[in-house]
């Protein structure tokens, strides 16, 4: 599914383009001149090796997606080119690779968006497309981070009252063994008490000679 949202959003962007280009050719009319960079047809291959790069972190090897992001990593630190740094960003956006990190590639994309005049139309598009779909992405995992922390609150919450539940049990059980033991030692100084006064009054009773 994500891999189709880049080739469409590939495809609106060099679509846009197209037109933009034929537009200026059979219209005769100078076209309002464009903020620079100006657009030239050439600019429709800028993202090829890009959505190329992608696709294979999306469907590659482990070893393989490995490897082309240390160069997408490399490139952008050695070679700080705007080309360079989104196609790092872009790298860090695609899911399914070790180096996935959604937080650096929303930073990088805005700071990227931030000036776009230094974006063609299709880096920017592209751009634009995968930040939010990064957007959307935190916010799935913030979701799933807050209902998994209220399930382990509601778990330790059962754990409690199991434990106040067993606690008072044992409470209730000790107490009536209490009572029992003193019942029992109550019956006993009874006896003991009924025994002694007949030996009292054995004693007592004078012999015949």
């Amino acid at each position: 599914m994500r891999l189709r949202r880049i080739a469409n959003a590939g495809l609106l962007a060099l679509g846009a383009l197209c037109s933009l280009v034929a537009c200026s050719m059979h219209s005769g009319v100078k076209p309002p001149r464009p903020a620079p960079p100006v657009v030239q047809p050439a600019d429709s291959g800028a993202i090829t090796p890009v959505l190329e790069l992608m696709s294979s972190l999306l469907q590659g090897d482990p070893a393989r997606q490995a490897e082309l992001f240390q160069q997408a990593k490399d490139a952008a630190e050695l070679g700080p080119t705007t080309s360079n740094k989104l196609r790092y960003a872009l790298a860090l956006a695609t899911p399914g690779h070790s180096g996935t990190d959604p937080v650096a590639a929303q930073r990088q994309l805005s700071e990227l968006l931030a000036r776009p005049e230094t974006l063609l139309p299709v880096e920017r598009m592209l751009a634009t497309v995968e930040l939010k779909e990064v957007e959307q992405q935190l916010v799935l995992l913030a979701d799933t981070k807050r209902l998994r922390d209220d399930a382990a609150r509601d778990s330790q919450g059962e754990k409690l009252a199991t434990v106040n539940r067993r606690l008072a049990a044992e409470a209730d059980e000790n107490a009536r063994l209490r009572k029992a033991l003193d019942e029992a030692r109550a019956k006993l100084d009874a006896v003991t008490h009924i025994e002694r006064s007949i030996n009292d009054r054995g004693s007592s009773v004078p012999t015949n000679p």
